[in-house]
């Protein structure tokens, strides 16, 4: 059983342990010694890259799982806490949550590669089916890690999501109260989804196993799409695609430090940073970026659709005729024959048939499941024996008017489901569709393929990372396509000096906006994730913060008598509450809540700018426009219309430092003051960026000059 045969090494350690467990020995023949064809392009790196954005999310994930909560009633708050109280977990929550999006940009690619140049084909097909199930379980796996903050946009997410199920006949309200946990989506329901997201990457991890064997067993497929014909044809796996992959790993990896350093939140939507209410439904759910294009074929179904059971019956003749027509002898013979009985069958029973209704939700569900169901049947529905697009025109073309389709069905799916987005998602859903059953089967039988090469060493390709470029610049537009649908006016952008890659806090306006806050906001609004000692970073002494703190009063207990009791606030304490419950609140508002100021700057689409012009928008309303008692006209609030009396006004807060007791520097401070709570670690945010982009450049240059290096031999 152990008598394979082995690499001997120098080193004894090493050596040892290959005589009793001879995994050096496999390491060296399936990595280093392994063939693989010589004209690999950098689309072949995603592979590689993929496995290392999974590695880095396990660890991550692991590390976050020891903070957080999965509890409806404190889910929300850990992850805060993990943001703002744990050790670098700023860095470990941001490099978790934009690390998903950069997995998916990875595995995207890869597939792309995949269809491209034909890796689908023959001997590979299990290669590939292991793939899409690998994109399958980081579908559900990214779906239950975004509803694990239990934001509005998460939980609100997954009652959509999950209801979807209900659509399914029969079994379906079984199948959401089992995903549910109970009758709502609720604490049982966090718990379901915390423990499958944790559990699922280490199935991708064994599936990604089983995929990269595949892999080895039948080869790599390469550009060209044909075969190695000798060794003249292949290089060893080390060092030449080792030193490739590790450089382009670094590219990548620079653009993934730029995202998570100084661009954090671009893939986020606002409502990430509100807690989840469900008696409150989100104006526009959207999931993320990578979810898209298959949400937007959810939604092009719109309609019912009544099949009479004749013709249903006649489909199902007609789809067996052709599977046996297609496997047997005789093929279009018999498949002519089979399709007239079959059609004599559906019309005798057409006339007196019941109907079959296909509800527009179950039909969006089977739409939305299907277009990455028909992934599995690429190698089936592409028959045709050139693999590499490079010498297919025809496909070519067809597969990036597919590409195109996919990526405007992405941007369709982050807008409003009204009007000519409509109509827009229905064409690119048929184009979808029609690619795989259509296009597909007509190209694999007509279409003329150009020469093929003799062999990979009669031909050199320089590989392009196309695809690349345009999903890394569109993934941005298509996370912030969902926030522009539902923002009614523009937001003027201001300058602020936490503004760009370098940008700090001001401390003196920060001080200044604390004052604001303190005499004016406070009354009204609370900020339950911020405490009087991290006033500290407002430039604030120890005494000073203590002083300040002991100005409230808590409630705490109970004490050696069982009773509660009040005292005086400590700094570890969060700032006070002005209101003693929620039902409180919104009673003194009219039946408004006040919203919790802590995260506000990142529950508003525009941050600063957005506060900084609500302040500072209110106005006389235009003629026409009559206003209700207790309403009041603001020029950046979503309708005109808000319920909030305009708060600031000249000189009513006082300055120590002798700045403007103005409007506008009353905004502006306290805009300021709004920013640093939601984001405090921002300055080390961008510092430590600094640090690792240097340090990841200056490697990305090493690795260039070691891979030109070990290339030179070969070009």
């Amino acid at each position: 059983m152990g008598s394979g045969e082995r690499v001997t090494f120098k080193n004894p350690v090493v050596s040892w342990i290959d005589e009793r467990l001879p995994v050096f020995s496999l390491m060296h023949k399936e990595y280093r010694a392994f063939p693989t064809p010589k004209n690999f392009n950098y689309l072949w790196n995603f592979g590689a890259i993929a496995s290392v954005m999974l590695i880095l999310m396990i660890v991550t994930g692991i590390v976050l799982a020891m903070h957080y909560t999965p509890h409806a009633d404190m889910a929300f708050g850990s992850v805060e806490h993990i943001m703002r109280d744990v050790n670098w977990g700023w860095m470990l929550r941001y490099l978790h949550m934009n690390g998903a999006a950069f997995f998916f940009v990875a595995v995207y690619i890869h597939m792309f590669r995949g269809m491209y140049y034909g890796s689908y084909k023959k001997p590979r097909e299990l290669l590939w089916i292991l793939g899409v199930v690998i994109f399958l379980l980081m579908m559900a796996t990214a779906f239950m890690g975004y509803t694990l903050p239990w934001s509005q946009m998460g939980g609100w997410a997954a009652t959509v999501i999950t209801n979807l199920f209900s659509a399914v006949p029969i079994f379906g309200d079984d199948i959401v109260s089992l995903l549910w946990g109970g009758f709502s989506v609720d604490n049982p329901t966090l718990n379901r989804f915390f423990s499958l997201h944790y559990v699922l990457p280490f199935v991708i991890f064994a599936v990604v196993f089983l995929h990269v064997w595949a892999l080895h067993v039948s080869g790599s497929n390469n550009p060209l799409g044909i075969e190695p014909k000798g060794p003249q044809d292949t290089l060893p796996f080390h060092p030449y695609y080792t030193m490739k992959d590790t450089f382009g790993l670094a590219v990548f990896l620079l653009l993934y430090v730029v995202v998570t350093f100084w661009f954090p939140n671009i893939f986020a939507h606002p409502d990430h940073f509100v807690e989840y209410n469900p008696l409150q439904t989100p104006p526009h759910i959207v999931p993320e970026w990578y979810f898209l294009p298959f949400y937007a074929i959810l939604r092009a179904i719109t309609f019912d659709i009544a099949i009479p059971f004749g013709n249903v019956l006649f489909l199902i003749a007609a789809l067996g005729a052709t599977l046996y027509a297609y496997f047997s002898a005789g093929r279009v013979r018999k498949f002519l024959w089979l399709c007239i009985v079959a059609d004599i069958f559906a019309l005798a029973l057409l006339s007196f048939s019941p109907h079959f209704v296909l509800e527009a939700k179950l039909g969006g569900v089977i739409a939305m499941f299907g277009s990455v169901g028909l992934l599995v049947l690429l190698p089936w529905l592409d028959t045709h024996p050139v693999r590499s697009a490079r010498f297919r025109p025809r496909y070519r073309f067809f597969l990036w008017l597919f590409v195109i389709a996919t990526i405007v069905l992405g941007y369709v799916g982050a807008q409003l489901p009204e009007g000519i987005w409509v109509k827009l998602g229905q064409l690119c859903t048929a184009y979808y569709f029609g690619f795989f059953l259509v296009i597909l089967p007509w190209l694999s039988r007509t279409e003329k393929a150009l020469p093929l090469p003799k062999s990979i060493s009669d031909a050199v390709l320089k590989g392009v990372v196309v695809l690349f470029a345009v999903i890394s610049f569109s993934t941005p537009v298509l996370a912030e396509g969902g926030e522009h649908s539902h923002e009614a006016q523009h937001v003027e952008s201001q300058e602020w000096s936490f503004r760009g890659p370098f940008g700090t806090y001001d401390r003196e306006a920060l001080r200044r906006g604390y004052t604001v806050y303190q005499n004016v906001c406070s009354a009204c609004h609370s900020m339950n994730l911020v405490s009087y000692r991290n006033l500290s970073d407002l430039g604030y002494s120890p005494e000073q913060v203590k002083a300040i703190a002991a100005e409230y009063s808590v409630m705490d207990g109970p004490d050696d008598e069982g009773e509660m009791f009040e005292r005086p606030a400590l700094p570890r304490d969060p700032f006070t509450n002005p209101y003693p419950n929620r039902k409180a609140a919104i009673y003194a508002n009219n039946g408004s809540y006040p919203p919790d100021m802590s995260l506000l700057a990142k529950a508003r689409h525009g941050g600063a700018d957005y506060i900084y012009g609500l302040l500072t928008g209110y106005g006389d309303a235009p003629h026409g426009k009559d206003l209700m008692q207790g309403q009041y006209w603001n020029a950046v609030m979503t309708g005109n219309v808000i319920a909030m009396a305009p708060p600031l006004s000249e000189g009513m807060v006082s300055y120590e430092d002798g700045s403007p007791e103005t409007l506008d520097q009353y905004a502006r401070d306290v805009s300021h003051f709004l920013t640093w709570a939601a984001e405090p670690h921002m300055e080390a945010r961008k510092y430590t960026g600094v640090k690792v982009f240097i340090f990841l450049l200056v490697f990305a240059i090493v690795m260039y000059g070691v891979k030109k290096k070990t290339w030179a031999d070969v070009h």
